[in-house]
């Protein structure tokens, strides 16, 4: 008998429905099981999933009525809205392209970024206006503009199509969202661009659906601790421009949560929100983290088991024992824009937990990978390096959703994904018990005396000095030992004129004394500043750093 199917593949019936992986299919279990969940923005709006499936129908029925079709880019510059939730369905589940722009970087940034995107239609907050004014002129391809305004009573100002509400007001919910292939660009972003101009990443239906149901599935696996369940509020503080905020309001839509969007960051809305919409899970920089921990309505605001991911950049100890002290269930996500992004998080297994201090030690690291990430630390000719929490090496990756390459850019692309892996150009340990640790940046590392110091730890061990609010390493130049680690510092304000720099070195020097750090990792200078430098999403921007104290006295 001769075999008819030597693959082995499975035989379809032809009436059987192949049910490809697009953004549609996640609304499907919300609509079914709770169509009264709560969305909020602000204090200006609230509605439910129902009202949230048929505003989506509506804006892709406007949106086609505006001459978007399949393929096209629409641009989208707000705050984190219920819009821009909205758009992160109707757009991609039309088959046309969302390309959430940085309204962080600079008027010449976003003017690249949103021709190299090729956007047909930009969506644009009235409060960015003066923005679109220095750059319209030069816009190569956009045809339609559409005013968002939370009052939208407004004027529409001329060569604008239509105001946001009123585009959406008496049109039809019932869009015909059909199939296509799954592996259809959705999504298109930009890197935050410090080093040369910003570069495109984007994803598939396919990628985004499979990141959800991967990180749905690492935040429900734990008994507890870093657990995200159906009772959950959810609200984002990292913006929706940056990395579709994480991946995280597709789960929250996916689990029927109820949604929080905070419109323009402050510490005092992001609190008020947390305490009247008794929120209980976010995620954000460390950055952010800190301002918030810094407000005085903190202390006004219960926030005791409210879970938060830090991303982004390292979770000092310091910062996450405030947060600890607080009540607050923090703990490190890993990844980046290139990875959809999450790839690990740091949820303590039930056995390490209750001893403070390894407790403590494990949420600050990168964590332990999610389902279906194959994350490898590798060494010289991409050989594995031992898990044994001390060899270390370059983290990278296979996960069925990382970023085929940069949107227009082959060469960048072969460069991150040489090997057929794609390169984070992190370095990073993994422990025997499968955790992450990130010991720096490769282009970060401080080489000094014939050692590598991470300047990671370094700001770690800092940040557990009790006057130190914030802190950042950077590596300068010295003629002896080739680079020497310079400290940055901002003192709490309670603290400033009271501390001389020589107690930071000597805190710095008992790690050193004691085994815990390099010897070589003892700062050479200490430097007192206001403020530290950051990217458009937060991060520390440490290319800047090393420009502005290279030279430092």
């Amino acid at each position: 008998m001769s075999n008819t199917n030597p693959g082995n593949l499975i035989e379809k019936t032809p009436s059987a429905y192949a049910y490809p992986l697009l953004i549609k299919q996640l609304l499907h279990t919300p609509l079914a099981i709770n169509p009264e969940q709560e969305i909020v923005y602000r204090d200006i709006k609230r509605y439910n999933y129902w009202a949230l499936g048929q505003r989506i129908g509506q804006l892709a029925t406007a949106l086609a009525g505006l001459g978007v079709e399949h393929g096209d880019t629409v641009a989208i510059m707000d705050w984190d809205s219920h819009r821009y939730l909205e758009c992160y369905f109707a757009v991609p589940m039309m088959g046309a392209v969302l390309m959430t722009t940085n309204v962080r970087l600079s008027p010449d940034q976003i003017l690249y970024t949103i021709n190299h995107s090729g956007a047909k239609v930009l969506l644009i907050n009235a409060e960015f206006l003066s923005v679109l004014e220095t750059i319209r002129d030069k816009l190569e391809t956009v045809q339609k503009f559409v005013l968002i305004n939370d009052q939208p009573g407004e004027a529409v100002p001329a060569g604008f199509d239509a105001e946001y509400e009123a585009l959406l007001h008496g049109k039809s919910p019932d869009f015909e969202f059909r199939d296509f292939d799954e592996n259809t660009r959705a999504t298109t972003f930009y890197t935050s661009g410090t080093t040369g101009l910003p570069k495109g990443v984007f994803f598939s239906h396919r990628q985004l659906v499979l990141h959800t149901l991967a990180l749905s599935a690492g935040l429900a696996s734990p008994a507890s601790q870093g657990r995200l369940h159906r009772d959950d509020v959810y609200m984002p503080v990292t913006p929706m421009f940056h990395v579709h905020a994480w991946g995280m309001p597709y789960v929250a839509t996916t689990m029927c949560l109820k949604q929080v969007y905070p419109g323009r960051y402050t510490p005092d809305g992001l609190l008020m929100l947390i305490k009247h919409e008794k929120v209980t899970f976010s995620h954000c920089v460390p950055t952010i983290l800190h301002m918030l921990m810094g407000s005085p309505l903190s202390h006004d605001v219960d926030l005791r088991g409210w879970k938060i991911i830090i991303g982004g950049s390292a979770l000092p100890k310091g910062l996450a024992q405030v947060a600890l002290d607080r009540g607050i269930d923090v703990f490190t996500g890993y990844g980046m824009s290139e990875t959809c992004p999450i790839l690990s998080l740091a949820q303590v297994k039930t056995e390490l937990q209750g001893d403070r201090a390894r407790e403590l030690d494990y949420r600050t690291k990168a964590g332990m990978p999610i389902p279906l990430v194959n994350l490898r630390i590798v060494g010289e000719n991409m050989r594995e390096v031992p898990h044994d929490g001390k060899a270390a090496g370059e983290i990278v990756v296979r996960t069925p959703w990382l970023t085929q390459g940069y949107y227009k850019n082959p060469e960048a692309s072969e460069v991150l994904w040489e090997g057929g892996y794609l390169h984070t150009n992190d370095i990073g340990v993994i422990d025997s018990e499968g955790y992450l640790t990130i010991t720096d940046r490769i282009k970060d590392v401080i080489k000094t005396g014939g050692e590598w110091v991470s300047s990671l730890e370094l700001e770690d061990v800092i940040s557990r000095h009790p006057a130190v609010s914030e802190s950042a390493v950077i590596g300068v130049k010295d003629a002896k030992w080739g680079e020497r680690p310079v400290a940055l510092v901002v003192l709490k304000a309670e603290h400033e004129d009271k501390v001389e720099k020589k107690a930071i070195r000597e805190h710095v020097k008992d790690y050193a004394e004691r085994g815990l750090i390099s010897k070589f990792a003892v700062p050479e200078k200490v430097i007192f500043v206001k403020s530290l430098e950051k990217t458009s999403v937060g991060k520390m921007n440490k290319k800047l750093l090393r420009e502005l104290y290279q030279d430092a006295e």
